[in-house]
Formats: structure tokens, sequence, C-alpha cells
């Protein structure tokens, strides 16, 4: 983090906690309609113009840790798996055989030389190149070449990777953007995955997206928990182009630590300043992560059906060295879930009511402007004029969200010359 980006936000901290209304200018937002949530017509645009067109996080470098190890990947609703080839290159396929379609990997993770389908013997490396099949005289004019694995797009932060079904995508890094420039603030390159969690909850995947960007909620659900060491009120929030945010909220005691953190290692260099305030990163469409010195817990959301989702949480950090993992992960892990538990345990109920005539709209403050600039971004993706009138969010927040300018951001981060 450059020096005038932190006073700016605790500049704007200081603001938010003495304001007595919102800032003058800032626009009163349409409801976001209760249909966007059940509606199948809208949810099918929805996966195949957005979900199926951006970059989305799958895995950690650990679960592809040797030359041939793989791991399948379901996440997008397609059948996809990632190997590690023998040029130490992570890359994603179809997990789709081009004979007849069956899988070349059955196993939910393994190691191999290569991949073999079990239905005809059609055999590809590690780069997913065909160079086998059986009876191969039968064929007329059969070109191998042409008849290797689909790709997928697959591109890295670190040991982080990503995926993006569709081919004619920009890069990741030019679509992450401030995300990617936080994510580097914690040198990804070294993190190890410590733990990786998977929770089925019965709603619609905006749902719980909706709740994991604002602290309006704090004091309701989190008051034996969050609430009792973060400030809402004095939460400063930065909207990005492409959907992305921020969300840094201040500690109520100046100079107070997380205990749960105390005695772990941690990122060697990384910005102090993470250490004084809790900075929420959000990706888009579906990437949530407190920035921290000793380790970040990585949340993504992730559409099942219309009416029910997955939250993955993901912990990456500093390796302790040879050993079993201290017993204070384990504390960390715990104390981490039981407050997942309460952010969850209304999604269901929401889900009942969004189905019913007791919901028109969800009327948004202020405080809960993330929540719009994500709304609105899916818009954009889908089109807004394929979107039904009656469920579009159109783009209010305008001058409220910030371009961010990769060059630029490094040129502030750069010392003064003497």
């Amino acid at each position: 983090m450059n020096p005038s980006e932190v006073q700016s936000i605790k500049d704007q901290q200081a603001y938010e906690s003495k304001r007595g209304g919102p800032p003058e200018g800032f626009p009163q937002l349409p409801d976001i309609p209760g249909g966007r949530y059940v509606d199948p017509e809208f949810n099918k645009l929805e996966t195949e113009r957005m979900w199926h067109k951006t970059w989305v996080y799958a895995i950690h470098a650990d679960e592809v840790p040797e030359v041939g190890s793989y791991v399948q990947w379901t996440r997008l609703g397609e059948p996809l798996f990632f190997i590690r080839g023998e040029d130490e290159t992570v890359r994603c396929f179809y997990n789709t055989c081009r004979h007849r379609g069956a899988p070349v990997v059955t196993e939910e993770s393994g190691k191999s030389r290569g991949v073999t389908c079990k239905y005809h013997g059609w055999t590809y490396n590690t780069r997913g190149e065909l160079i086998n099949l059986r009876d191969r005289r039968d064929f007329v004019d059969l070109d191998m070449s042409c008849r290797g694995l689909i790709e997928v797009r697959c591109e890295n932060i670190g040991n982080l990777y990503f995926v993006n079904l569709d081919s004619e995508a920009e890069p990741l890094r030019d679509f992450l953007g401030p995300a990617a420039r936080d994510l580097d603030e914690v040198k990804p390159e070294t993190l190890i995955l410590v733990d990786k969690t998977a929770i089925k909850v019965n709603c619609n995947v905006k749902i719980l997206l909706d709740a994991f960007m604002e602290t309006y909620h704090l004091k309701s659900i989190h008051q034996n928990t969050v609430d009792r060491f973060l400030d809402h009120r004095g939460t400063a929030i930065t909207l990005w182009d492409k959907g992305h945010s921020r969300m840094v909220t201040p500690y109520k005691r100046e100079g107070w630590k997380d205990p749960g953190v105390k005695g772990l290692p941690e990122v060697e260099g990384v910005d102090p300043y993470f250490e004084s305030t809790n900075y929420s990163l959000f990706a888009y469409p579906n990437f949530v992560s407190p920035i921290a010195p000793a380790g970040i817990p990585v949340l993504c959301f992730w559409p099942d059906t219309i009416d029910t989702m997955t939250i993955e949480v993901h912990w990456f950090a500093p390796s302790w060295g040879d050993g079993e993992r201290p017993e204070r992960w384990d504390m960390r892990l715990k104390n981490f879930l039981d407050i997942l538990d309460e952010d969850l345990q209304f999604a269901d109920k929401i889900q009942k009511s969004v189905e019913s005539a007791g919901l028109r709209g969800f009327p948004l403050n202020y405080q809960e402007r993330r929540i719009y600039h994500w709304h609105a971004e899916l818009d954009k993706r889908i089109g807004a004029e394929d979107v039904p009138e009656e469920l579009r969010v159109p783009d209010k927040l305008g001058e409220w969200v910030t371009d961010f300018d990769p060059a630029e951001a490094t040129k502030a981060a750069e010392p003064a010359e003497s």
C-alpha cells in the first residue's frame, strides 16, 4: 500500500464516523428487484453471460503439487480438471474425451503421467495432447494433433489459480486490477494451503453475496463476535470498475490486534497497515478476502441451482515449516466458522421470502452501495437491453465508482526522488 492511499482510507474512515447522513449528491438507489433471485430466465442469463465469461478463483498450487498431479473441478457446472505438466505449468481442461465424450479423469484427484479414457482407451499427456488410441488403423485420416483435450483459460496470481470459460477474455491481471494489486501485498507465491471447507446453503447465491458486502448487519447478528471489535460506522468503501470493491473497517480500539494470530508466522515485509484495520477485498464476482499478514481466508460463493449454493472457505498462510499444523490454527479456523454460521442463519429464510408475495424488492442505503454496485455490474455483463425492465438495476453510481490504473498505482507506490 502506498502511504497516500493509506492516508486517504484513514481520512474516509474519520469522515464516515462523523457524518450525519449520506454525502451530498449521493443518489437515491432504486430497489433491487426480488425477482432477480428467483426468475429462471434471468438466472440463465446470469450463468451464460457472467459466470461463464468471467475469471473466478479455482485451486491453490498445493492441490496439484507434483508433475502429473490432477484434481477435478466442477464449480461452474462444467466438467473440468487441472493437471500439472512436465514443464511445471498448471493447465485446465474439459474432462471430456475427444472421441465419444467420456471422462478422462474419474478420481477426484490423483497423479499420472497422462490421462486415459476408460471407455475406449484414448490417452493424453499432461499437455492435453492425444498421444495414443486403440485400433488407430480403423480411423480414416485421423489427425491426432487436432484431437487434444479442450483447454480452458487458466492464469495465476502466485499460488492462486483462476479460470475463465471464455477463451477471448482479457488477461487475469487486467481484469482483477486493484484486486491483483492487493493480493500481491501478501506475496501469494509464498502462501501454502492451510484448509479448505465447503458449506451447502439453501438460497440463491446472490442472497449470501449481498450479506458479505456490507457491515450494516454487524450489530444485529454479530453482537458477541465481530461487533465487539469492529466499528461499522467508520467503514470506508471504495467501488472500482468491473464490479470490484473494498471495505475497510476500523477497530473500535486503536492499536487493537487480533489475538487469534498471536504466534503465527507472518508474510515477510507485508505492510503493517493491514494489522491495524480490517481490510476486506472483493474481486468480482464471488471472491472475498480480508487481507492480513498472518494469512488470508478466501471465501468463494458458487451457484448450484437457482435456490441452492455452496460457500467455499480457503485459508492461505506463510509456511510454519515441518511438522503438524499449529494448534492455534485449529482455534482460528473454528472461530471463523462460528462467525460464518452467524452470517448463514437467515439465508434459507430470505430465500423463502423472495419466493413469496411478501417481498417485492430490497431498498439499499448508502452503507449497502457495494451490493448495488455488484448488481449494476451484472446487468452490464448481461446487457441491460436483455434484462426484463422489471428486473433491471440501472447504473446510478457513476462518479462514485473509481477507475483503477495499474500504472498510476505503481507510480504512486514508488518513493519520491530526493
